[in-house]
């Protein structure tokens, strides 16, 4: 009987579980297709050790952060039903019912709802995971050979355990709202609407205008100062200040914006009187006023979260694209061994920092060392130790092709610290602004490297590119970053300035900085950020400070690369030792199989976690909006009543309601859409830095993604609106 009866209350009250049904079917399907992640990567025959495991670890941390937000929807939203049926509960305790038959309904009720949600979002999710998987094999760049239907019993029973994490804490409330809400209570919810209390326009509108004065000095302080990620040592607390306060002043001024919005809205459109007085506005306007001093607090944190999801999808999937089409610059060889030599500095720093004892034998370096040499290429030297289970001695000469040895010098004389070149002073020459990520960096600190025009033009032909020729006054500019810098280094050659390097001017030999021979290791973001390529003679004179030489290796032709990798991957290479004393430490060592692989696993997991973090903030901002407005419009059944009983037609009556909502949903997507352009802004700026960065591809999939969330909530919204507007109007109000 009572499973009749709470199958027939599900049905009867279909409308007022619909939003509750649609978010958390929305949550199923999500959960369930983003965890099939490791059997999609398998079908899109992506072959990376490690990534379906990587991924699936990171994705399914990422659902439990995210269910414990569907958890807050469900719980909202529940509210909002049992707000609607308070009365219906009273009554079934009136004709005789008991508390703990009334709970069992509702426990009925709920876990009818929640398996209809949680079988037709496990229906979606499986058919969302198969057309991901054609996704996933666009993104990591395969072509899927054989593909198959498939269901993840791992996805199955993760988005199980939080649906049912979900119903459970959804079924306490319910019943501890019956058991603590007295009977009186439950029949007269009807009649007692939430206390609405309109605040001094003068004094909303002076709180919206701190929010605003508020919102804007903050955006002029994160357009200047941008974020802190490229400070040097000793500025970097203060940047964080700064940067914290910039923060707590858009947050500060985002919630005033809301708080002062009911006056402003008030005094703004009670100016324009040609609108204020016509059809239902002014009538609408009070609605609005009383109703945003209710909810300031929820649509504040709507706007910051509906930032969080735009910046999110769209700087994070940008990113991943820079880095994707830049790869192939970023990896000019199979292989590549850095070795870093010591400094001045770096002595200092172990002296008084680290181990004085290990300083003793550290020496600065005078000079660059032979790495081919040194990974006992010639088989003369005492040979490398391999770390695999063979115990077999490795050779650089077995795998080794061409090769070439790039070897970059600090634009300073030994002992110096002051770069002769640097893109600050470049800019100077030029009038020219020094790019933001660069501005107060080690970075421009540091200057410009300096390479033979040997080394560089070997580099050139082994990359199948025409040499350079760069006399004993002439020089190059080459920077494998992309985006400004190779701007700022083309146009400084094309504008014929001279360099000054140890005293020798130097006139540019040509007019452009070429990026794609300018790589000097294998590296996921670039590894050449400025170097200045001069004639061998000249640089034999400047007795320049060396800072680090890149081994760049090609495998013999017609050598397996898996094998070749292999060979090499263990080798643990002794410290070079130069009259007893050590002039620098070996680098990273990287070969070209395992960029492609970092650089997809990268690129799938920040894509993957943008749109997955961005989808559901975004469904449960539209949620949290959704419920508020039916809330709103169950509140004022009566005055729609009254409204139609002095004779406002049904579509003025709709009108109204359109309005109210449209307000409510676009006033925080317009904040949040403005804190995102500004952020974006300058988060195009700093990757800039690496390459350029172009959002609209990104920015067409947020847009989809807010049209598909945004318009479904708000329709469904509008359309249950009009049907409690409708029942309130066909009831007879009786007090």
């Amino acid at each position: 009987m009572l499973c009749k009866l709470a199958w027939g209350n599900v049905r009867r009250a279909g409308r007022d579980y619909l939003v509750y049904l649609l978010t958390l079917t929305l949550g199923v399907t999500v959960f369930y297709a983003f965890n099939t992640i490791s059997m999609q990567v398998d079908i899109a025959g992506i072959d990376e050790e490690g990534l379906a495991q990587v991924m699936g670890s990171m994705l399914g941390y990422l659902t439990y952060f995210l269910a414990g937000v569907m958890a807050f929807l469900m719980v909202y939203a529940n509210n909002f039903i049992m707000k609607r049926r308070k009365k219906e509960f009273g009554l079934y305790q009136v004709l005789g019912m008991g508390r703990g038959r009334v709970a069992t309904i509702m426990a009925l009720e709920t876990v009818i709802v929640s398996v209809v949600a949680f079988v037709a979002g496990i229906v979606l999710g499986v058919g969302l995971s198969q057309l991901m998987t054609f996704f996933t094999a666009s993104l990591f760049k395969t072509q899927i050979a054989n593909f198959h239907f498939f269901f993840s019993v791992h996805a199955f029973n993760l988005t199980l355990a939080c649906m049912l994490v979900m119903f459970v804490l959804t079924l306490l409330l319910n019943l501890r709202a019956v058991r603590r809400t007295k009977l009186i209570e439950l029949m007269g919810a009807e009649r007692r609407n939430e206390s609405i209390k309109t605040r001094n326009p003068w004094i909303a509108i002076a709180i919206f205008a701190v929010g605003v004065v508020l919102v804007g000095v903050a955006y002029y302080r994160l357009l200047r100062d941008g974020f802190p990620l490229t400070a040097t040592d000793s500025k970097l607390q203060e940047a964080m200040n700064q940067f914290g306060i910039t923060t707590a002043m858009v947050t500060v001024g985002t919630f005033a914006l809301f708080w002062g919005l009911s006056g402003m809205l008030i005094k703004l459109l009670q100016s324009l009187r040609g609108v204020y007085w016509r059809g239902l506005n002014m009538f609408i306007v009070r609605q609005l006023a009383a109703k945003v001093n209710t909810v300031c607090f929820s649509m504040g944190v709507i706007a910051m979260l509906l930032f969080l999801a735009i910046t999110s999808v769209t700087c994070g999937m940008s990113i991943a694209n820079v880095m994707n089409e830049n790869l192939e610059r970023y990896t000019p060889a199979d292989m590549s061994q850095t070795y870093v030599y010591y400094t001045p500095d770096t002595l200092d720093y172990y002296k008084e920092y680290v181990n004085p004892s290990e300083a003793d034998r550290m020496v600065l370096a005078d000079t660059t060392v032979d790495l081919y040499s040194a990974w006992h290429g010639d088989r003369k030297g005492k040979s490398a130790d391999n770390n695999d289970e063979t115990g077999k001695k490795v050779y650089i000469a077995d795998v080794a092709g061409e090769h070439v040895q790039i070897d970059s010098y600090l634009s300073y004389p030994l002992g110096g610290s002051s770069p002769s070149v640097s893109a600050g002073e470049m800019c100077k020459t030029m009038g020219e602004k020094l790019p933001k990520a660069f501005g107060g960096s080690k970075a421009d600190a540091m200057g410009l490297f300096v390479t033979p025009a040997s080394q560089y033009n070997k580099l050139c032909q082994m990359m199948g590119e025409e040499p350079v020729s760069i006399g004993r006054d002439q020089y190059l500019l080459t920077c494998d970053m992309g985006g400004e810098l190779v701007d700022l280094y083309t146009k400084y050659m094309a504008g014929g300035h001279a360099l000054t390097l140890g005293g020798h001017t130097l006139k540019p030999a040509t007019d452009k900085s070429d990026e794609d021979t300018a790589a000097i290791a294998n590296s996921a973001m670039g590894s050449n950020p400025g170097t200045v390529v001069v004639a061998d003679e000249l640089l034999s004179q400047l007795n320049l400070q060396p800072y680090s030489s890149s081994l760049l290796v090609n495998y013999k032709q017609g050598m397996d690369t898996t094998e070749a990798d292999e060979s090499i991957e263990y080798t643990v290479l002794d410290n070079l030792l130069v009259d007893g004393k050590e002039p620098g430490s070996w680098g990273i060592f990287i070969t070209r199989s395992e960029m492609y692989t970092q650089a997809a696993q990268m690129n799938g997991l920040i894509s993957y976690l943008a749109i997955y973090i961005g989808f559901v903030l975004v469904v449960a901002c539209a949620a949290i909006l959704s419920i508020q407005q039916l809330s709103n419009v169950a509140d004022g059944s009566r005055s729609y009543r009254v409204l139609a009983q002095i004779g406002c037609d049904d579509r003025q009556i709709r009108h109204s309601v359109m309005a109210q909502q449209a307000v409510f949903f676009l006033f925080p997507q317009a904040v949040g859409l403005a804190h995102s352009f500004v952020a974006l802004k300058v988060i195009i700026e700093l990757v800039s830095i690496f390459g350029n960065m172009s959002i609209g591809g990104t920015v067409g999939l947020t847009c989809a993604i807010f049209l598909a969330a945004y318009g479904g909530y708000f329709l469904v919204t509008y359309l249950m609106s009009t049907g409690m507007v409708r029942a309130a109007i066909a009831t007879r109000y009786s007090e």
